[in-house]
Parts: structure tokens; sequence; C-alpha cells
């Protein structure tokens, strides 16, 4: 993927922003050389406001766990706070009116409403819930291979299977029938491609569509979250509002399968690139639940966390973060950080934790955990283990690969691969 970040030149300006093309184009090694400058540093967000860059994992471990450094900009008091959730749904074209579903969600919450938000939905993600699906994930993983399997020439494993799977798995959990996901898979393209252009019209169809689909369910219960979700709403208005259901609705369903389609399409390259470590699987298969771990950490899809806010004067890395300031958790270099893992640019789908817990922060740390890490763990596991047994022989069917420019999230726009 890259040679060690502390052999490279420094390609970046003197004070780096998520935006900056050597980091969009290389965020192990940019990042990288920035985790070897300093724990934390002056940098820049989207919109190029001023803000902190975490980079050890160490130090990323404290900001995504210690409750002076919170979520959202409310809960910083005594200060004017510049609001970053505000400015970056104005960038990318969300209207002024539908705003606060995108920036007042369960991942902008911080504690008591976090924690109310949280348990009306964390029942339907246990382990055990999970551990429930794992045949309906692997039945819809066959059906998906079939169907490659009857397709002529190069197929993009992206668009053909690693999206389809996550997104059926998360729609048929949530309750979004059939007909309609299409249409998800469209708009969380777009909203994952921050386009200003196309993002108004998107975020107005998600958004009515949400609202219909509520009240289908409320004509029809089913068995499905967003049932259980309106029952709640209507049985006590306090414990969910009108406007968090369709929030969490938008939530779950595309932080259900963005992140994942991208975990199996950039963990299907890494294998195909490292064809020692795909052997080794191959040779011992039950190294796969672990394999996942360690390509999470290694070719994870989140780059960077969402921003958080000082709540106070906090001394880290070195340096004083001033109550109200942004600090930017940056995941892939705290997950190549030479201090917590050897050789942390190798790929190796041996490689355990020395303590206890996952041993990387792919799916984040603390309060605000991935709440469907297990589900995306195990479709990781499921799809990428089924690939590679029906298809032994799978190659790349070309070299030149594109990946989307977008800061946070690595995305491959296409992986056309060579089915045999």
């Amino acid at each position: 993927m890259t040679q060690p970040a502390t052999q490279q030149t420094n390609p970046l300006r003197p004070e780096p922003d998520v935006m900056d093309p050597a980091l969009l184009r290389d965020p192990v090694a940019g990042y990288g050389w920035l985790r070897e400058e300093a724990p934390v540093l002056r940098g820049r967000s989207p919109d190029g406001s001023p803000c902190w860059f975490v980079t050890r994992q160490a130090d990323v471990r404290t900001v995504l766990g210690d409750p002076r450094f919170v979520n959202s900009a409310t809960s910083v008091s005594g200060v004017t706070v510049d609001n970053l959730r505000d400015k970056l749904t104005e960038m990318i074209g969300i209207p002024r009116e539908l705003a606060h579903y995108f920036t007042d969600s369960i991942l902008d919450a911080d504690g008591d409403d976090h924690t109310r938000l949280r348990k009306l939905v964390s029942r339907a993600f246990t382990v055990r819930r999970i551990g429930a699906l794992r045949p309906r994930v692997e039945e819809i993983t066959a059906g998906l291979l079939d169907r490659l399997a009857t397709l002529d020439g190069p197929v993009d494993l992206i668009s053909e299977f690693a999206y389809p799977l996550p997104i059926t798995v998360i729609c048929e959990l949530v309750g979004v029938p059939e007909e309609d996901r299409p249409a998800w898979r469209r708009w969380g393209a777009v909203l994952m491609t921050m386009n200003p252009e196309q993002t108004p019209a998107v975020a107005r169809e998600m958004i009515d569509h949400i609202h219909d689909l509520v009240a289908r369910r409320r004509a029809e219960p089913a068995d499905d979250l967003l049932t259980a979700l309106v029952q709640v709403q209507e049985e006590d208005g306090d414990r969910l509002s009108a406007d968090e259901l369709v929030t969490m609705v938008l939530t779950l369903v595309i932080a259900g399968h963005e992140t994942t389609a991208h975990l199996i399409g950039a963990s299907t390259l890494a294998l195909l690139t490292h064809p020692d470590q795909l052997a080794r699987l191959r040779a011992e298969p039950e190294l796969w639940p672990g394999a996942v771990h360690e390509l999470m950490r290694w070719c994870g899809p989140v780059q960077i966390s969402r921003a958080r806010y000082a709540a106070q004067d906090v001394e880290l890395g070195g340096v004083t973060i001033r109550r109200g300031e942004v600090v930017q958790p940056i995941l892939v270099s705290a997950n190549h950080d030479p201090r917590e893992y050897a050789e942390p640019d190798r790929l190796d789908v041996t490689r355990r934790p020395a303590g206890r817990g996952e041993g990387h922060v792919g799916f984040g740390h603390g309060f605000h955990y991935c709440l469907g890490a297990a589900l995306a763990r195990q479709e990781g596991e499921v799809a990428l283990r089924a690939l590679f047994e029906r298809f032994p022989d799978l190659a790349l069917a070309t070299e030149e690969l594109e990946w989307i420019p977008v800061p946070g999230i690595r995305r491959l726009a296409r992986l056309p691969l060579l089915l045999r």
C-alpha cells in the first residue's frame, strides 16, 4: 500500500488541511509523516477553518474516550464555538431547513441524549443478535456470488458485490423495502462525494422518503427495527421525537452500508496484492475473523473520525487545546503507529492485539464506538471468505485503480476483477 511514512519526503504544506492532494492521494504516508512530526499539530478542516490533528494512537484513544472532548458544539459552554458540522452541511449543499437531520444524529449527541438514543437501537446490534443474522448474510452473499458467475468480462466488485451485500442486510434489518434500496445507494454515493450540485435534491428525496416510510410503518407494522422505533415514538415522544426518528433511520442506513462496502472492496484489493497473506487464509481459514480486524486496521475506509470539540482547556501531546477548539482524530495514522505495532505498514493476517480489545481504532473507541461494528465484521468475514472460495483464481483486471478523493474516507471508484 505504501512505504513507511518515516521514509517519505514531506509532501505537505506548512499547515496541512484535509483537502491537501497529498493526503487524499496517500493518507497512510501523508498522515504518517505528520504523526512522526508531532502527536498534535495545527491543521485545517474541509472548509479551511483551523483544527487540531491528533495523530498517534494513544492520543487518539484519549480524544475518543475522554468526556472533556464532545461531539456537539452545543455541549461546549462559555465560549463561542465554530460549529464545523453546520459549516460542512452548508458547504456540501444540504438545504438549511433539512440540516438538522444530518447534524443532530446519534453520532453527534453527547451525555444523556447519546445514551438515550443508543439504548433505543443497541439491542438490534448485540453480538448475539448479529450472530443470529449470519445465516441470512451467508444466503445473501451466496446469491450475489451466483449472479457474479453469470456475468461476462471483468466485473466491478464494488457495484456488483461490495455494495449490494451490506445495503441489503441493513435495509432488511431497518425495514427499507427492496424496491427502495437502489435509491439509497444512489443517495449515499452523492452524500459521500460531497457534491454540492446534486446534494440539495438528494437530501430532499431522502428525507421525504423516510417520512413516507415512517407513515407506512405506522399504518402497516412489520417485524423490523423501524416499526419498533415508530412504536416507541408513538408511545413516548419524550424518548424519541419525530425528527429524531427520521434522523435515526437516515444514520443507520447510510452508516450501515457505505463503510462496509468499502471495507470489502479495499480488503479484496489488499489480499489480491498480498498473495502470501491470501494463501495463509486459504490454508488456515480459522484466521478469517482476526484477519478482518487486521484489514480494518491496515486499509479500513474511515480515515478520520468525526470532529470533536474541547469542552474545556486540555493538555494533550505537548500542546494546550483551548475550550471550543475543533479536534480531528486521525484514525489512519493511529492504526499505522509504530509505537503500537511492529512493522505497522506490513499486512499480517496473523497479527493479534497485545492486550484486550481489537488493537485498532478502525471502528472508533469510547462512547461513540461504532454501533454496527459486529455486523460490519461479520459481513466482511462472510463476504471475503466466500468470494475467494468461490473464485480461487480471482485476479485484478487492471492495475489502474481510481480512489475517490474525499477527505476522511477511502473509497475505490471501481474494482474490476477477472472471475475464475
